[in-house]
């Protein structure tokens, strides 16, 4: 079923854009499995696509720009926290999105409302809206409004995102368990020892992280897991 006028005009309120073709709003809204649903929707997709490029463009230049002494190797590092699937997703909840997502009864039974990648993949779509929509300095305003928080830690250097948070709350909002660490492997000497740690759940293996310490090695397999936790088929809630 379709968004309502209603909805729809809420969302474009949130957006502090003037959006007007509603139409292609709703259709960032889409995620694919939708379209087994109703034969005339069309999926976010190809919004995502050129969603994905403004978005890089507007933070790259932000990035260059802002910070004038940071090293190619800082602002890349920093770029890809910036636009990193953890990141666009939270970035998506602020907005309301995962209300008003479009999908199938299956995927929405399966947690989909609350998966990373459909989350940032709509939010990306939404870029492309605002960008198609209102144009290019609408959309940098709307990017870098809805960014405002990871930027601000870019700026005070504190843009190591806490993932071990970001994948339990994704755990338990999906599998109502928590993630362990283990160390599977020390290498180097004692006074230069880099540690390997595996993120599980159940018996699954969700990410992988080596670091200098044990801490490090742990957000290292967290970030991991967010990025391929969708590809992992983990047993039902409740099973061991």
């Amino acid at each position: 079923m379709a968004l309502d006028q209603k909805t729809i005009q809420k969302m474009a309120r949130r957006l502090q854009v003037d959006v007007r073709d509603y139409q292609l709003l709703q259709q960032s809204l889409t995620h694919k499995s939708f379209l087994g649903e109703e034969a005339e929707a069309l999926s976010n997709e190809r919004l995502e696509f050129l969603g994905d490029s403004v978005l890089g463009l507007v933070v790259a230049e932000y990035l260059y720009t802002q910070f004038p002494d940071r090293t190619e190797g800082d602002l890349a590092k920093a770029k890809a926290v910036a636009v990193s699937e953890p990141v666009l997703a939270e970035s998506a909840k602020n907005l309301g999105l995962q209300d008003m997502l479009l999908m199938s009864t299956g995927e929405e039974a399966s947690g989909g409302r609350k998966r990373l990648s459909i989350l940032a993949d709509a939010f990306e779509a939404l870029v492309a809206v605002v960008y198609l929509d209102c144009g290019l300095e609408a959309a940098r305003q709307f990017i870098l409004r809805a960014l405002e928080s990871i930027l601000l830690d870019i700026e005070r250097k504190e843009h190591i995102r806490d993932y071990k948070t970001l994948l339990q709350e994704h755990t338990q909002g999906l599998y109502k368990k928590a993630p362990r660490y283990e160390v599977i492997d020390e290498k180097g000497a004692d006074h230069d020892k880099t540690f390997v740690i595996e993120a599980r759940l159940n018996d699954a293996v969700l990410g992988r992280g080596e670091g200098k310490s044990k801490k490090q090695a742990e957000q290292a397999a967290a970030l991991q897991a967010l990025e391929q936790i969708e590809n992992i088929h983990l047993e039902p809630p409740g099973e061991e």
